[in-house]
């Protein structure tokens, strides 16, 4: 196997991140040119240099940060036979992290990724990261949005970390939920989950699934969130929190913060179903004790990684892209049609 440089690598993938920030940037021309004013997050120096220059005035700054480690987070080689190749690992890593901003109701204006590369990395696994990342970023329609920079290092496992900027006059918290305010959900709910369940079964071959659970499999390996709604709801929605850690958990953490209670109605959360079906009735059999539906229901209310919006907002209010799932009541807890749910979802130290 050939060893590849720092230079080599960099000569592979620096061409896309700058077409893609050279996009970004016209993209970002042209809404200022719509809206007669200059939005935060211009990008005056890229990669190339010791640090990326942005001009972030005008605007409050929104931060996050994620990481991904091999084993922990995803599989390059799954049970079923599938793989997650550059492409992929870069098209998630993207999703999970304009998610966080699209939760705080702002615009993401750039990121910045550091990799930790292996040896035994194919040559063209840090171009195909490249595409997967800037074509996420594009396809979810934060089009302004540029990759500023980051850094390569080699190590045993394969890890990225992926720092997102974005911008907004009136950042959305999870704190600001009222008794009497609705509960909404916008996004994809419990396929990322059925899909994790599939890559880990070896007795369901990739070759095996019907197209119903290949879509489930797409949602885990290439998550899509609504950005749109996000920035949409900030001047309606009186919380606002992304869904990476289950519906149980993330809502659990809205109510806490919140100090209300929320109550989910199984009725309302039944047009998310139909997604699950197929999936729930090929792993059933393999979950002694659990009917289709029980195990569907489950992905439901504790599967994360669709990156779907959890928002609050008045009764009477309309949040665009985002659908009625329960209420919003004084106390504590979290309630399904009048029964406590315990905390379930994802623990990454579990």
């Amino acid at each position: 196997m050939k060893t590849w440089s720092e230079a080599d690598l960099l000569a592979s993938f620096l061409p896309i991140i700058q077409g893609h920030n050279r996009a970004a940037e016209e993209a970002r021309a042209a809404l200022a040119g719509e809206s007669g004013r200059e939005e935060a997050g211009r990008l005056l120096l890229g990669p190339g240099d010791d640090a990326a220059v942005l001009d972030l005035s005008g605007q409050l700054t929104v931060v996050s940060t994620d990481t991904q480690t091999e084993n922990q987070d995803f599989r390059r080689t799954w049970p079923n036979g599938l793989t997650s190749g550059g492409y992929e690992i870069g098209w998630k890593a993207a999703t999970q992290n304009l998610a966080d901003i699209a939760a705080m109701g702002a615009r993401p204006t750039s990121l910045v990724v550091s990799l930790t590369l292996p040896a035994d990395l194919e040559a063209n696994w840090a171009a195909d990261f490249a595409r997967g990342l800037t074509d996420s970023i594009r396809q979810q329609g934060a089009l302004t949005c540029t990759v500023a920079g980051g850094d390569l290092g080699r190590g045993r496992e394969l890890s990225l970390t992926v720092t997102v900027l974005g911008a907004s006059d009136r950042p959305v918290t999870r704190s600001g939920a009222s008794a009497g305010d609705q509960l909404l959900v916008a996004g994809r709910l419990g396929t990322a989950a059925a899909g994790l369940a599939l890559l880990d079964e070896a007795r369901l071959p990739a070759a095996s699934l019907p197209e119903a659970a290949l879509a489930c499999v797409r949602d885990q390996q290439k998550p899509t969130s609504p950005l749109a709604a996000g920035l949409a709801a900030s001047c309606r929605a009186s919380a606002l929190m992304d869904i990476s850690d289950g519906l149980i958990r993330d809502a659990s953490r809205l109510a806490e913060a919140s100090g209300v209670s929320l109550h989910l109605e199984e009725a309302l959360l039944a047009p998310w179903l139909p997604a699950l079906e197929t999936a729930a009735q090929l792993l059933a059999p393999l979950r002694p004790g659990l009917s289709p539906e029980e195990v569907a229901l489950d992905w439901l209310l504790t599967g994360g990684e669709n990156h779907a919006l959890l928002a609050t907002c008045p009764p009477g209010q309309q949040l665009e892209g985002f659908t009625r799932i329960g209420r919003v009541e004084s106390g504590s807890g979290l309630y399904l049609d009048g029964r406590p749910l315990s905390l379930k979802g994802w623990d990454h130290f579990a």
